[in-house]
């Protein structure tokens, strides 16, 4: 099977992580795999120095290591694929999970949430739900006498 030709890791329309910033390292997977499972490195890491890159803009780097710092060491993402027998599956695995999760840490923040105060309407609606559930449990008490 022809290795396809990649320029690098489009993570969304503006943002292409190049070949040469993402290095690879394998190791045996655990899971299933019969007797292939000792021998084949089938578990793939993939890296990705965010601190050294030259692609980023310093408020994508800053927003990335804010986001992901708990992932990041030394200044390096790190993912991990071993769900699939094959090294190449799990090689697309780890590249979608990368560009997947750089994606979502760039994006912008959401907006502040503005205080409101319930309707008029909706404290009526509220406090007669109260009456009507107060109303119930009076009528489970015993007599009073």
């Amino acid at each position: 099977m022809p290795a396809v030709h990649r320029p690098g890791l489009r993570v969304n329309s503006g943002l292409t992580i190049p070949e040469s910033e993402l290095s690879w390292r394998f190791s045996r997977s655990s899971g299933p795999g019969g007797q292939g499972v000792n021998t084949a490195d089938s578990r793939v890491e993939l890296v990705w120095d965010v601190a050294g890159s030259t692609v980023l803009s310093p408020l994508q780097r800053e927003r990335l290591i804010e986001r992901l710092g708990g992932r990041i060491v030394d200044g390096k993402l790190t993912i991990a694929a071993s769900e699939h027998r094959e090294q190449l599956r799990n090689r697309d695995a780890a590249r979608v999970r990368m560009a997947d999760l750089v994606a979502e840490a760039l994006l912008p923040p959401a907006a502040p949430r503005r205080p409101t105060r319930p309707s008029r309407g909706a404290r009526q609606r509220r406090l007669e739900a109260k009456k009507r559930r107060t109303d119930i449990k009076r009528l489970r008490r015993p007599p009073q006498d």
